[in-house]
């Protein structure tokens, strides 16, 4: 895959300004750099969907096969099975061959030829889609990814937020392309199946293109790092794993630094020198001379002087509810659920959370962590069983699938708070860096890692004493997960967290866990937590 002369502006934002890259046939690449760059472009460009200004990207006739940030099903009432199977296109190819052979008994001689390449054609592509072992490969993968049996036939409306993920990510590895485009791939992703995941993609016979966050997840997989730089909106490809990315990257910047520092020493004497001749007596006229040839010098150094990568700035949050709550801000009693035609996920589930505790829900996908959270908040109806809330709890929730965010709303909108002027408002979404007229963009337009800050904005802005939490940390960078661990380590509230992020549960201070579905609650420990990320590992 070769880039050439990449040019892209979105109206005065330039993206791309003559970037150039090469990656081989199965190189596994991370393509990395700051928010906004235009990692996600750079798939949309691949995909057919965003034209460049010009330049052009050379891929010849591979097939593609893409995983996007934010899942999403066209026809929800597939189900699974079916979804998976037609990841390759064996069905409707083999449905095409036998009109093509029908067509053959009957048409005239002079059609021959033309039917026949046809046949050809579709021939060699069952032979590439391995159709006649097809079904037990799909079914080896859905062992390999620990997808449970039940789940074959349920309807894609009906998965869990984790439970999309998986069955997308077995899709987009099951339709066997030769180049892979993956944006931010583990997300949602439980502990085994990462690694499955992981060891799947280091001996994938073809290129694998990854976005993500996820250093460790980079690290065990790529041997390239495509970063696409935000002030000179080039791309440079880097040999090694993220970590020898960064270690080369931060040689070149000292350099340049180094480099940089000698250019303005350059270029103040021969401000000075200028500055002395322009003063001059007119009757010096060596000096004067000498000043007009060191004017030429200074304005071709200034000219060729290396531009510094700017510091960017990081998301600034601080959370202080307004009240404390009660002593118990959330009592569950003998609670019973089930989806309709489906096993109750609970039965008799209870638990109390007490002020200002850190209560983490840990279980594999599906199990119902989601779900629970959003009984808490009202969202579903228990079939039996008791939510309370003290007098004094105040919630503010924040959904996985940020789902709580109005697309056709702007920015600005979506945050609109009691107790804020606009003024306010708009000076805490520039600590999310939402600056200038960036708060009037349809929330729609944004990046998932975009919608997430916007939802955290929400979260501060309610300033609520009890914080539900689902998956806060997915599609941010490290960075902005370790600010927002800091900041729910500081706060003087209690958070109810469902999160995959075990370095983030242990950031924050869990002290007890509820393991679902049995229902059993036990103390913090991080070798429990550990355990219960990899439950699954026995199984690959």
């Amino acid at each position: 895959m070769r880039g050439q002369n990449l040019n892209l502006a979105f109206g005065t934002e330039v993206i791309y300004d003559d970037a150039e890259f090469y990656i081989g046939d199965n190189d596994k690449t991370g393509i990395v750099g700051v928010n906004g760059v235009g990692k996600t472009t750079l798939f949309r460009v691949l995909l057919g969907e965003q034209p460049l200004d010009s330049g052009k990207i050379h891929i010849g006739s591979a097939r593609l096969g893409y995983l996007p940030q934010e899942i999403g099903f066209a026809d929800k009432q597939k189900t699974v099975w079916d979804y998976l199977f037609d990841a390759r296109p064996v069905r409707e190819t083999e449905a095409r061959l036998s009109e093509l052979y029908d067509e053959l008994a009957i048409a005239d001689e002079s059609q021959h030829d033309e039917l026949l390449r046809e046949v050809s054609i579709l021939q060699s592509r069952l032979d590439e889609y391995d159709a006649y072992n097809a079904e037990n490969t799909l079914l080896e993968l859905i062992y390999d990814m620990s997808i449970e049996n039940e789940l074959l036939g349920m309807k894609l409306g009906e998965l869990s937020g984790g439970q999309k993920s998986k069955i997308a990510f077995a899709h987009v590895l099951f339709s066997n392309p030769q180049i892979l485009l993956l944006d931010e791939p583990t997300n949602h992703l439980d502990a085994s199946t990462k690694d499955f995941v992981t060891s799947y993609l280091k001996s994938y016979k073809g290129s694998v293109l990854i976005i993500s966050h996820d250093a460790e997840f980079l690290n065990a997989v790529v041997n390239k790092i495509l970063f696409v730089n935000k002030v000179t909106h080039k791309t440079s490809v880097y040999d090694g794993n993220y970590t020898a990315f960064k270690r080369k990257y931060a040689q070149e910047q000292l350099l340049k630094e180094l480099r940089i520092t000698q250019q303005e020493q350059e270029i103040k004497k021969l401000s000075d020198f200028v500055q002395r001749a322009r003063q001059a007596s007119r009757t010096n006229h060596n000096l004067k001379r000498m000043g007009q040839d060191r004017e030429v010098k200074l304005a071709k150094a200034i000219a060729a002087l290396e531009k510094r990568d700017r510091e960017y700035k990081h998301v600034k949050i601080k959370l202080e509810p307004k009240t404390q709550s009660g002593k118990i801000p959330l009592e569950v009693k003998n609670l019973a659920f089930r989806y309709d035609g489906k096993q109750n996920l609970y039965d008799d589930l209870s638990f109390m959370l007490n002020a200002n505790e850190r209560f983490l829900i840990v279980g594999e996908n599906g199990v119902g962590k989601s779900t629970l959270l959003k009984l808490i908040m009202g969202i579903l109806q228990p079939k039996s069983g008791e939510i309370k809330f003290s007098q004094k709890t105040e919630i503010a929730y924040y959904a996985q699938e940020l789902e709580l965010l109005d697309l056709d709303k702007t920015v600005l909108q979506n945050t609109d708070a009691d107790g804020y002027t606009e003024l306010q408002l708009r000076n805490i979404l520039g600590n999310f860096l939402f600056q200038g007229d960036a708060v009037f963009k349809k929330v729609s337009t944004l990046s998932p890692g975009e919608k997430a800050r916007v939802s955290l904005c929400k979260l501060l802005l309610a300033r609520a004493n009890l914080l539900i939490l689902d998956e806060p940390t997915n599609h941010l960078d490290p960075d902005t997960q370790a600010i927002i661990g800091e900041n729910f380590r500081d706060y003087t509230g209690t958070i109810l967290l469902v999160s995959h992020n075990a370095d983030f549960a242990e950031q924050i201070g869990i002290t007890r866990m509820l393991v679902l579905p049995d229902g059993k609650i036990v103390d913090y420990s991080k070798e429990l937590l550990a355990y219960y990320y990899i439950l699954n590992t026995d199984f690959i």
